[in-house]
């Protein structure tokens, strides 16, 4: 579909036209790592109960090292990808990324021993921490700049598929694969084979993943970058026509002159106008975690009972925050090209802020039932509009294209770290502070981050990525 009459703010690089279907197709296949991202991140929660048994996890520590050690993997795709990316382009990280959750969903799933399940588990965190990185960035750099914003939330949107996706698949095979199986049938078999399936089933994603990234093109600003600006200019006259590719090609190829571009080297983010930025993007991810709302998805359980609901409503209550968080997902999608990146990132840390502080009242005050479950939803509303894909998007865009790969890898290990961070301390710090004194303290990182944002997150909304890197960098 064509689409006409929409010109890009600032760098000159004005289309008349954008061919939106082939823009979309683009797009969608790279977003399929945040789905793949999303649904090997979750897929453990179902299957633990089963590998457990099957390799005989007695111990805290080793069932704790099971579930974490994808985390591993993730910061080492996530700083690897970067620098790789920048050198060999993102297209080929992409097919690696593909590639590499194909092989560990299926070793992971058909592992014979309890090592090697870790160590395929940890291959599978390479692949995430690969896609985390890879996807948001490459979107960013193929998108006009007018539907950047939410061509890169719907990563976000995959990533949010993807977890309903293992929840699905995992309560299937659990429960649904042979109804007709007893209970005792049903939990041997799930302890034997069920768990296995769990994580193969994404293979059949992986391999689209896969073949998708071998059609969609290099990244026409790495291409640029690299001296390809034929190639890129072609790539681009496909997406908005041929005044659009000369005109935006010349622009990133103002941004790179005088610059030393052939080289990736991690301490030319050191470099003070450069490094002013990196904090920026590192700081937006460890909001986007420290906000706390990966708490209530991790340990929704325990905060659901803590709220005085039995299991069978516990479980019930986890779909519904699944549901919400799909379906303010897509409201993201609809206004952050409109009301822009920084307004969304006002209102979510301010509307997080009031909700926790709520929240804290009503534990203190031990108010159960509907109105906890009712805070919860409101919560995961709020930031699935919000920081969830937002902050995706900035850390996609604020960075210079000479460094952006390694500027990107460096932001998304920070997030990484960051949620890590959190999902370790909530047990410590809801033990020691109570339900109540721990969501009033997100409350208060929330009212940091609704500070931060005010003070230092340019709005980025219709500007290219050369004219922010002008006004972010020189």
């Amino acid at each position: 579909m064509i689409i006409g009459g929409h010109s890009e703010a600032g760098g000159g690089a004005q289309p008349q036209k954008i061919n939106q279907g082939y823009v979309w197709m683009i797009c969608v296949v790279a977003a399929m790592g945040g789905l793949l991202f999303g649904y090997d991140w979750v897929v453990i929660g179902g299957a633990k109960p089963f590998f457990e048994k099957f390799f005989n996890l007695s111990s805290g520590a080793l069932s704790g090292w099971a579930n974490s050690c994808a985390l591993l993997g993730c910061l080492v795709g996530s700083l690897v990808s970067g620098a790789l990316s920048d050198k060999f382009g993102r297209k080929r990280l992409l097919i690696v990324s593909a590639v590499l959750f194909a092989i560990s969903s299926v070793l992971t799933g058909w592992a014979g021993n309890f090592t090697m399940f870790v160590s395929w588990r940890i291959v599978g965190g390479v692949a995430i921490g690969m896609a985390s990185n890879l996807s948001p960035m490459y979107i960013a750099e193929v998108a006009p700049a007018h539907l950047r914003g939410r061509l890169v939330a719907i990563n976000q949107l995959t990533i949010v598929i993807g977890i309903l996706a293992a929840q699905i698949v995992n309560w299937w095979l659990a429960v649904k694969f042979d109804p007709t199986a007893t209970d005792a049938a049903r939990q041997a078999w799930n302890e034997q084979s069920g768990w296995r399936w769990m994580f193969t089933a994404v293979v059949a994603p992986s391999l689209l993943f896969f073949v998708g990234a071998l059609i969609v093109p290099e990244s026409p600003r790495w291409l640029v970058k690299n001296g390809m600006a034929s190639c890129a200019q072609a790539i681009l006259a496909r997406i908005g026509g041929a005044g659009y590719a000369a005109a935006a090609v010349a622009d990133v190829q103002n941004t790179l002159q005088g610059e030393e571009i052939q080289r990736v080297r991690f301490r030319d983010l050191l470099e003070p106008k450069v490094f002013k930025i990196l904090l920026i993007g590192c700081a937006l991810a460890v909001l986007q975690q420290w906000c706390g709302i990966n708490v209530i998805f991790n340990y929704a359980e325990e905060i659901f009972k803590s709220a005085g609901y039995d299991i069978s409503d516990v479980l019930k209550n986890i779909a519904w925050t699944g549901s919400v968080n799909l379906v303010f997902t897509f409201v993201a999608l609809g206004v952050v090209d409109r009301r822009g990146r920084r307004g969304l990132m006002l209102i979510g840390a301010a509307g997080l802020a009031v909700i926790y502080t709520i929240m804290g009242f009503c534990y203190h005050a031990a108010v159960q039932g509907l109105p906890m479950l009712l805070l919860v939803l409101a919560a995961i509303g709020c930031y699935a509009m919000s920081l969830a894909p937002v902050t995706w998007v900035l850390i996609s865009e604020i960075f210079p294209n000479r460094i952006r790969g390694a500027a990107v890898s460096v932001a998304v290990s920070a997030l990484w770290i960051a949620c890590f961070i959190l999902t370790f301390t909530f047990p410590l710090l809801n033990k020691t502070l109570g339900a109540a004194g721990t969501f009033w303290l997100y409350a208060v990182i929330c009212l940091a981050g609704l500070v931060f944002v005010w003070f230092k997150v340019p709005e980025t909304k219709g500007k290219t990525l050369e004219q922010i890197e002008r006004e972010l960098v020189d």
